[in-house]
């Protein structure tokens, strides 16, 4: 008999199924501490600026990006919207950023419906960097009438479509230097901007000191359940508070947003490491099934929480090895001796995505790689 861990939730059986659920670093559940400053925040009216719980949490917000100011937006999405809205305030204006990017892939268009602004795309690597020549040859000036002039260069740190890795400081630098000479402004989307910052041992400072605006996400692996931040100078700032308003995201009393981001920067961060080291074990267990496994796991690519597991036979697809995770025979629990369901998700046809996060023990990740090598040897043989 076959049990699915979606099919018994539902019905409400097999209640003892230990589930380790690694789709998204966006089921983080807000910490004790988080929950208590939401009831205790002191509050006012943020769109007046009177919330004092925001403007802590903004000031704290500037001082670590090494920014003049920022501003407290719904979501990252949002953030990178304003961002746009903000630095773009002409028609005819484009902005480039990697065909990997978030901004472009996953964002519905946002910048091109709401801005006005054309998203030229650079090739990202495999490594989430982009080629600075075919970045360098897309730049265009307003000297020609046919085409747009390009205003921003858009980065992302950590990159989420390339598996979760990291921009080097001395990769940003150069683009800053490209940025530099053609009179363009930079933006980074820094949703996990945090995990980019542990992974290379410095403060997010010494990573935003190049742009001219950041975004920053509180509610992928920083434990928050709403919020994110956008930062930059006074000015910006200033301006960006007529697009967060279009935009909708004016909010009154919203230290209840904030008191939860402010606890994160004290709790969440410092254990963002355990979360990267939680990550590379998962792949190195997949890495040491060999070549004969029905997923591969490349060690150097696994540098912050996102694992990329790639298939390796025409035959099986990565949505087949998800919903096999999902999946519980009893041949399966006679041979674990417990249920477990491993909940991850297809990124594409040959590629699964696994992403580790706070609320993510040491023995859920033991869980999973129990139930990955019991999948991935049974498939292997079929």
């Amino acid at each position: 008999m076959v049990r699915s861990y979606y099919m018994s939730a539902k019905t409400g059986k097999d209640d003892d199924v230990y589930v380790v659920n690694l789709r998204s670093d966006t089921f983080t559940v807000p910490t004790p501490a988080m929950r208590e400053a939401m009831v205790t925040a002191p509050l006012g009216d943020d769109v007046y600026g009177e919330d004092p719980t925001v403007n802590k949490l903004q000031e704290e917000c500037a001082e670590l990006l090494g920014q003049e100011a920022a501003l407290l937006v719904p979501t990252g999405t949002m953030g990178n919207i304003c961002a746009i809205l903000t630095h773009c305030t002409r028609r005819f204006e484009e902005v480039l950023l990697g065909d990997q990017s978030h901004i472009y892939l996953y964002e519905v268009g946002g910048i091109s419906t709401l801005a006005g602004v054309q998203p030229r795309p650079v090739k990202n690597n495999l490594d989430g960097t982009l080629d600075l020549d075919d970045l360098q040859s897309k730049i265009r000036s307003r000297g020609d009438p046919h085409f747009p002039w390009t205003r921003v260069v858009c980065l992302e740190n950590s990159q989420n479509k390339c598996g979760g890795s990291v921009l080097s400081l001395n990769f940003i630098k150069q683009v800053w230097k490209i940025a530099d000479a053609n009179n363009l402004v930079m933006h980074l989307d820094g949703a996990r901007v945090m995990n980019a910052a542990a992974a290379l041992q410095v403060p997010p400072s010494h990573i935003t000191q190049h742009f001219d605006s950041i975004s920053m996400c509180f509610s992928k692996g920083l434990s928050c359940p709403v919020g994110s931040i956008l930062a930059g100078s006074k000015d910006f700032i200033t301006r960006a508070l007529w697009a967060r308003k279009a935009l909708g995201g004016g909010m009154r009393q919203a230290g209840v947003i904030a008191a939860p981001m402010r606890i994160a920067l004290k709790e969440i961060v410092p254990q963002l490491k355990d979360d990267h080291a939680r990550a590379k074990k998962i792949a190195q267990a997949v890495a040491d099934l060999g070549n004969g496994s029905v997923l591969s796991a490349d060690m150097n690519a696994i540098q912050t929480n996102i694992i990329m597991l790639q298939t390796t036979r025409s035959d099986i697809t990565a949505a087949q090895v998800c919903q096999r995770l999902m999946q519980i025979p009893d041949a399966e629990v006679a041979a674990l001796g417990e249920k477990i369901a491993l909940e991850t998700v297809p990124f594409s046809e040959t590629t699964l995505r696994f992403v580790t996060y706070h609320g993510i023990t040491d023995q859920d990740v033991d869980k999973a790689i129990k139930k990955l090598q019991y999948v991935l040897k049974e498939m292997a043989t079929t």
